[in-house]
């Protein structure tokens, strides 16, 4: 079981930049695939940027490549999400998502693939 909290939301101008934690308890987490996901008012909830169990792969939904950076600090227990040049259409709840499968290097884009998740964050960007 891995129980996920978020933070480092808040409300930034545009260009601006926000760093997410994703804070995780339980044993197992240096064993997960990690995901951040991102939900806009009225839109489905849609993929961010995943990252491997090690954090040598990573990958990120077109709109934020070059702007985000997933990482993670195994040692910590946590998973950052580093936004950059952020723009209003970022603005949305922010979401960790971990995948209950272990040591796995491939990485997961899909909500329905991952099985824990975090209470989200809110991230308002103003123009």
């Amino acid at each position: 079981q891995v129980q996920l909290v978020e933070s480092g939301g808040g409300s930034v101008q545009a260009g601006g930049s926000l760093r997410l934690s994703c804070a995780a308890s339980g044993r197992t987490f240096s064993r997960h695939r990690m995901g951040w996901f991102r939900q806009a008012p009225g839109k489905e909830r849609e993929f961010v940027a995943a990252i491997s169990w090690s954090g040598s792969n990573t990958y990120y939904t077109d709109a934020v490549k070059g702007r985000f950076t997933i990482s993670r600090d195994n040692a910590k227990s946590t998973v950052y999400l580093q936004m950059s040049s952020l723009n209003p259409e970022d603005t949305a709840v922010y979401y960790c998502a971990a995948d209950s499968a272990i040591w796995r290097s491939t990485l997961r884009t899909l909500a329905n693939e991952y099985e824990y998740w975090g209470q989200g964050t809110q991230v308002t960007v103003s123009s």
